[in-house]
C-alpha cells in the first residue's frame, strides 16, 4: 500500500513541477508587463533555436495556458505511473524532437506553447500499447483515444493562429518514442504455472500465451498558438 502511495505521489510530482514552471513564467509577464513570445521558436533563424527549451514555457494568454494545463495533469501522470522507468527519457525525447522540427519545418512566426508536447504523450501513450501488445496498456490506449480522439483534428492546417506544425510534429515524435521505448519500462504481467508449464505463462487477461522473446471522445482544446511577426 506504501509503494502504490509513494509511486501515485511520484507521478503527479513531476508533472506538477512542470505545469508551476509555466504558470511562474505567465505571472512573471502579468507582473512585469512583459510579453516573452519572442523566445518561442522562429524556424530556420538562428535567434530561433532557443525557442527548442522556452517555448514550450510560453503561452499567448490565460485561456491558453489553463488549456494545456488540463492535459499535462492527466496525461503527464499516466505516463509518470504507467511508464516510471522511461517517463523522463519519453518526456525529454518529445520535448527536444517537437522543437527541432518545429525550428526545421514550421510555418515562418514565432511558435510558442506546451500542445506540441501534449499531442506527443497522446501518441505516445496510444501507441505504446500497440507496439507492447500489453492487455493493460492496450485498454490504456483506449482510454486515452476516449479523452483525446477528438485532438487529431489539431493536426490540420484548419484555424488560423494554431500552430498545427506544433501539433503535427509533436504527434510523430510520441510515435517515435514509443517504438524506440517499447522494449524497456513496463513488462507485462505474467503468472508462473509451475514446473508443468516452465515455458508458459498467462496474462492477467486469463488467455494462455508463450513466453515472448521480450521480456523487458470527449473534446479538450489544447492550443499551440504562434504570434505573427511585425512586418517592416
Amino acid at each position: 500500500m506504501r509503494n502504490t502511495t509513494s509511486k501515485l505521489f511520484f507521478s503527479f510530482l513531476y508533472p506538477s513541477l512542470f505545469v508551476i514552471i509555466l504558470w511562474g513564467v505567465k505571472l512573471f509577464e502579468i507582473v512585469e508587463q512583459v510579453n516573452l513570445s519572442w523566445y518561442g521558436i522562429y524556424p530556420r533563424r538562428i535567434d530561433g533555436l532557443i525557442g527548442i527549451v522556452t517555448a514550450p514555457l510560453l503561452h499567448g494568454d490565460l485561456p491558453h495556458l489553463i488549456s494545456n494545463t488540463i492535459p499535462l495533469m492527466v496525461l503527464g501522470p499516466i505516463i509518470f505511473y504507467f511508464y516510471r522507468s522511461i517517463a523522463f527519457n519519453v518526456f525529454f525525447w518529445v520535448y527536444l524532437m517537437t522543437g527541432v522540427w518545429v525550428w526545421a519545418a514550421g510555418g515562418e512566426s514565432y511558435h510558442i506553447g506546451a500542445s506540441g508536447i501534449i499531442y506527443g504523450f497522446i501518441t505516445f501513450l496510444f501507441f505504446s500499447g500497440i507496439f507492447r501488445k500489453d492487455p493493460r496498456l492496450l485498454a490504456l490506449s483506449l482510454f486515452v483515444t476516449f479523452l483525446y480522439g477528438g485532438a487529431v483534428w489539431g493536426v490540420l492546417p484548419f484555424q488560423k493562429g494554431i500552430s498545427w506544425e506544433s501539433h503535427m510534429l509533436g504527434s510523430l515524435a510520441g510515435i517515435i518514442t514509443a517504438y524506440n521505448f517499447r522494449k524497456e519500462g513496463p513488462p507485462p504481467r505474467k503468472y508462473d504455472l509451475g514446473d508443468d508449464a516452465e515455458n508458459e505463462k498467462i496474462d492477467v487477461s486469463g488467455h494462455d500465451q508463450a513466453v515472448p522473446e521480450d521480456e523487458s471522445s470527449s473534446k479538450i482544446n489544447v492550443n499551440y498558438t504562434f504570434i505573427e511577426k511585425d512586418k517592416k
